[in-house]
């Protein structure tokens, strides 16, 4: 089972207003609550593989705005 973090992630991003944040947490709340123990699980592994590789990004963009700020 492969969960779309990204798109909840980025309709998180993009909500209008804290409101439609929550209904989007509501959301994914429901979702895992409706999970089997073993779709738990792989959910929890593949929620932490996103979380790294966005921190990751994050890092890497932040990096790249420090040296590219340095630069000018």
């Amino acid at each position: 089972m492969i969960f779309d973090f990204k798109s909840f992630h980025l309709s998180s991003i993009h909500a209008e207003s804290d409101q439609d944040r929550q209904l989007i947490n509501v959301e994914l709340k429901n979702l895992y609550d409706s999970l089997t123990l073993d779709e738990k699980q792989t959910f929890n592994l593949e929620l932490q593989k996103f979380l790294m590789s966005e921190v990751g990004r994050l890092g890497s963009d932040s990096e790249a705005i420090k040296n590219q700020i340095s630069t000018n």
